[in-house]
């Protein structure tokens, strides 16, 4: 039998096992040999399926990852990129639309998932903030400052007014660590508590600060510190 027979063969299972069993039966790296079945037609994927789950840790890290760290891994071309990409976008996107459905939850983590989505695999800091209503319904979110990989400048005034120019009563902040490490700084303690004091002179309540990196999240909030 030639390759070319083995090959398809090999790919026409792996749809059938996926569809048979709603994708429960295949391992990881399979779930991302099928996907890149649609990027690369006449080629054994699953080497390069599986170098991506060695690079990134598994599908968590390859969502979080950017296109050029996945074309660094041998035989990604910009079409499978963008295929990841796109599949990131939805990832995104999903859990935007569910944060949006149940708005700000004492223990939800509808927020938590978004902000990881949306911050975690970034090469720099990024600084981001959902705006809520005083029903502490999502009202619309942004980042409003990048920076380095170990630093971003904001400051507390320009958070209120972008609070007060979507007439928003509330606000959770979320910023990523590059670094993996979510441990708060010095610097993210200070900032937190000046927001929230000039928050206060204006009604504009800091509900939660996140802060989102490789290794999970942080969350002001649930550890007693707002």
């Amino acid at each position: 039998m030639s390759d070319e027979k083995l090959r398809v063969g090999h790919r026409e299972r792996l749809r059938k096992r996926f569809r048979l069993a709603d994708g429960a039966g295949l391992l990881d790296y399979e779930i991302l040999e099928l996907l890149l079945t649609f990027s690369i037609p006449r080629r054994d994927v699953k080497p390069i399926a599986k170098k991506l789950i060695g690079r990134f840790g598994g599908l968590r890290g390859i969502l979080e990852a950017s296109p050029r760290d996945w074309e660094q891994v041998a035989g990604l071309g910009p079409l499978s990129s963008t295929l990841l990409r796109l599949f990131q976008e939805i990832n995104r996107r999903y859990f935007r639309a569910v944060m949006s459905r149940d708005g700000w939850r004492q223990n939800g983590q509808s927020v938590i998932h978004f902000s990881a989505a949306k911050l975690a695999g970034l090469p720099h800091e990024a600084f981001m903030v959902i705006y809520l209503d005083a029903q502490n319904e999502v009202i619309q979110d942004g980042i409003i400052s990048e920076g380095t990989v170990d630093c971003v400048a904001i400051y507390p005034r320009r958070v209120i007014e972008t609070a007060l120019a979507c007439h928003a009563s509330g606000v959770i902040l979320v910023h990523n660590h590059p670094s993996g490490h979510v441990k708060p700084s010095k610097e993210d303690k200070a900032l937190t508590t000046a927001t929230r004091k000039a928050g206060r002179l204006l009604d504009i309540r800091v509900l939660d600060h996140i802060i989102v990196g490789k290794e999970g999240y942080f969350s002001f909030r649930e550890r007693g510190l707002l």
